[in-house]
């Protein structure tokens, strides 16, 4: 059977494709390149003349000569731009905290990359995300520090039929032991972080390469006064505590609000009563199960803690989700992932948060 990995030129990826070609698979690599520092006026993005992506490729062709697999490149820039980086820039001038890790795993991962990989021949493809599938549904991986359920919520429920997860039973200490045992190049090579395809960037920066700053005031939320000169609500998320823009000011502060309409970011001071809410509403609801509970666990960010919760049905696009006690920071324009057990059921995105019956105004 002929299966495609998804190389990123991280360690992930390097041992799923060794696990598979050890297991007698016939497995191709295929790199997919979805951002161009150069072409995107991304100066942030260049090190040393070689954009990030560029080094990608060259360790993920060391690793595919290396275990004796062919590796083949597509570039989907134009369609990273449309379908994710122009949803993550739209989001964050409506003030809400975007999440283009589920988008490009919907709209590039688990689908222009399987349509590519069906055009080599593949029977299967896989990934190195830490997830499982188990009789065909979607479930946390065995590792639950690492497991990416999260991120593969929103993907089209059919596309996991042809799809392996290689790392889902295993753990990240023993994925680089494997890794290292072998000799492959990526063993030690530190895991990706920051904006899906785009990498780890000095985040301000990089978004004012596309958004214009917009400065202004930071109120405290219980006395009303400003406090401060924020650089642009985009810049900021619910919860926030660092990098603020209270200058001496050493009291505990974080970020619980944002009105978008009169440019002012509300903060509160030691009192984080203002950060939590007993009712949320998503919208655009994308199920990957045939299950509908009433009671299930819902998880807001990525590592967070799931929630108990209650689902009510408005429609086919909008639930109301009551907690079962409270959340801390749950913000609009997240994803919310809903679990039953290990099963990850699917999830909509955050429009907005509640509390004691009301609307959170500051939101």
């Amino acid at each position: 059977m002929k299966v495609v990995v998804g190389m990123s030129g991280g360690v992930d990826s390097a041992v799923s494709a060794y696990l598979l070609d050890k297991e007698g698979y016939e497995v191709i690599g295929l790199f997919m390149k979805n951002w161009d520092s150069n072409i995107n006026s991304d100066p942030e993005g260049i090190t040393d003349g070689i954009c990030p992506q560029e080094q990608d490729f060259i360790d993920a062709k060391k690793v595919c000569d290396y275990i004796g697999i062919p590796l083949y490149r597509v570039d989907f820039i134009k369609e990273y731009w449309d379908t994710v980086f122009s949803y993550f820039l739209s989001e964050l001038k409506k003030g809400r905290t975007p999440n283009p890790d589920v988008m490009c795993n919907k709209y590039i991962k688990f689908d222009l990359f399987v349509k590519e990989a069906k055009k080599l021949g593949a029977d299967y493809i896989a990934t190195g995300h830490y997830a499982r599938l188990i009789d065909g549904k979607l479930a946390k991986a065995v590792d639950k520090n690492k497991d990416q359920s999260y991120f593969l919520a929103y993907v089209n429920k059919d596309i996991f039929k042809d799809v392996l997860f290689p790392l889902g039973e295993i753990e990240k200490p023993e994925v680089r032991k494997i890794a290292s045992d072998y000799g492959l190049v990526t063993a030690s090579k530190k895991d990706s972080t920051g904006i899906c395809f785009i990498g780890e960037r000095n985040f301000q920066k990089f978004i004012h390469n596309y958004l214009k700053e917009n400065p202004g005031d930071i109120i405290d939320v219980k006395t009303k006064e400003v406090v401060g000169r924020h650089t642009g609500l985009m810049n900021y998320t619910i919860g926030q505590r660092r990098n603020v823009g209270i200058s001496g000011n050493l009291e505990k502060h974080f970020v619980c609000g944002k009105d978008v309409k009169n440019n002012i970011l509300y903060v509160t001071f030691g009192d984080e009563e203002y950060l939590y809410s007993d009712e949320c509403i998503l919208e655009n609801v994308n199920f990957i199960s045939d299950e509908r509970p009433t009671k299930c666990t819902i998880k807001f960010r990525y590592r967070s803690e799931d929630v108990p919760a209650e689902l009510v049905y408005l429609d086919d696009n909008n639930i109301l989700v009551k907690y079962r006690g409270r959340a801390k920071s749950v913000t609009p324009g997240q994803a919310g992932v809903i679990y039953l057990g290990d099963e990850c059921l699917g999830c909509g995105f955050i429009k907005e948060v509640y509390k004691n019956g009301e609307k959170l105004w500051y939101l």
